[in-house]
């Protein structure tokens, strides 16, 4: 059965239960998604062969301290870095290191910085000069993915229609959806109930409710959907090596639909790519 609680009456952990949140914290939501998708713009003028992940993560930190914001993965469970940066084949989780980006790369750089005790998480794709066409088409169908998987957030509906979006799309596109990992709950927790699955049937999974705030994240793979976590217990891969991207934005169940709060102030959402690309998927 599912438990739904007012946000500030449940404890500050996982408890399973599903967090209900009022404006007051939705305002705070706003300010720290706000913070890390400008943080997300100004990455974009950085990405560009020759420049280091390592290079990234102390941009990032840097801009997290300037802010009086934290970066949310420092330190979290042992992770060393204040960003994930995932490249090519890398499904999620990279860990940031003195390799150059080459000349048509694609690399996923997710950010989450806490704001006030607020949680605002986000990535997105950035090429890295010209890309390949298949590339270029995967960041693609996965950015569609992510709009169809938020259209489907409403009171009355399903996380399981999310799922069914992303999945019915993506694989009508002849790529495949990663199951080994998927959204969550997020506001005054980094990870919380509920699990936003990425593939799955309509009328299945929690029922949305307004006041729920959770992260929506496909990683859309050109190939097979099975994946490995290295060594480092962290950085994830295709098993077949094939192309992976990823978008992600926060979301609030509200009244009359949903608030995405990671919006680019800046209109680059889809940084790097012609802007008749993305605005064209959001019509």
């Amino acid at each position: 059965m599912t438990i739904y609680l007012e946000a500030e009456a449940n404890p500050l952990r996982n408890t399973g239960s599903i967090r209900l949140y009022d404006e007051a914290a939705f305002e705070g939501m706003r300010r720290a998604c706000q913070l890390t998708a400008t943080c997300l713009d100004r990455l974009a003028g950085m990405i560009m062969p020759g420049v280091t992940t390592e290079a990234i993560d102390r941009f990032v930190f840097e801009f997290a301290m300037d802010s009086g914001a934290l970066p949310a993965t420092l330190n979290y469970r042992g992770y060393m870095k204040s960003v994930c940066t995932s490249i090519n084949h890398v499904v999620c989780h990279g860990i940031p290191n003195d390799k150059p980006l080459r000349e048509g790369d694609i690399v996923n750089i997710d950010v989450t910085l806490v704001v006030d005790g607020f949680y605002g998480d986000s990535s997105r794709m950035y090429p890295v000069g010209k890309l390949k066409r298949a590339a270029e088409r995967l960041c693609e169908i996965t950015y569609r993915s992510l709009l169809l998987g938020i259209a489907e957030v409403k009171p009355g509906g399903h996380v399981g229609d999310i799922g069914a979006a992303i999945q019915d799309y993506a694989e009508g596109e002849r790529c495949s959806v990663v199951r080994d990992f998927c959204g969550h709950g997020v506001g005054k927790l980094f990870h919380d109930a509920p699990n936003i699955l990425h593939y799955g049937r309509r009328g299945e999974g929690v029922e949305m409710r307004p006041g729920m705030i959770f992260t929506i994240e496909p990683m859309i793979n050109i190939g097979r959907p099975h994946v490995k976590v290295l060594a480092d217990g962290w950085t994830a891969v295709t098993r077949d090596r094939s192309l992976s991207a990823q978008y992600e934005h926060t979301v609030g169940v509200t009244e009359g639909g949903c608030e995405v709060f990671t919006l680019s102030p800046g209109g680059l959402d889809m940084p790097g790519f012609a802007a008749e690309t993305w605005t064209s998927m959001q019509a």
